[in-house]
């Protein structure tokens, strides 16, 4: 019944993301990060279901082998889309603050959000 649970709460935060990646700007990395990070969550969420549905009439719920790769294929996938809404939210500011960098370069380019000489106004003690 976790993987029934995670289904269901999987669609429930599904729908806040979908709300999030609405009011992001069109033309943006962020849109596409977003769109790719919501597609792929989605994709583990029916594959889930999928294994699921499989083992739901199985005696203590034992998977057979389809049923355990797709579940197999769901957490890696699940990997890469936490990685990716790790990308929105920490390095682009998705959701975070209306002033965030959507246009932030990837956390694996070793480039800086912003440059040296730009402090958002919130950090305390900010020097111009």
């Amino acid at each position: 019944w976790n993987i029934a649970a995670g289904v269901v709460t999987g669609l429930l935060a599904a729908a806040a993301g979908l709300r999030d990646w609405i009011a992001i700007p069109g033309g943006t990395r962020a849109k596409a990060i977003g769109a790719l990070h919501g597609l792929g969550n989605l994709i583990v969420v029916v594959l889930f279901a999928a294994s699921w549905w499989m083992r739901k009439d199985s005696a203590d719920y034992v998977p057979d082998t389809l049923a355990f790769f797709l579940s197999l294929v769901a957490f890696a996938i699940a990997g890469f889309t936490g990685w990716l809404g790790g990308e929105l939210v920490y390095r682009l500011g998705v959701a975070v603050d209306d002033g965030a960098n959507i246009n932030a370069p990837s956390s694996l380019s070793k480039k800086p959000v912003t440059s040296l000489d730009v402090v958002p106004e919130t950090e305390p003690g900010a020097r111009r």
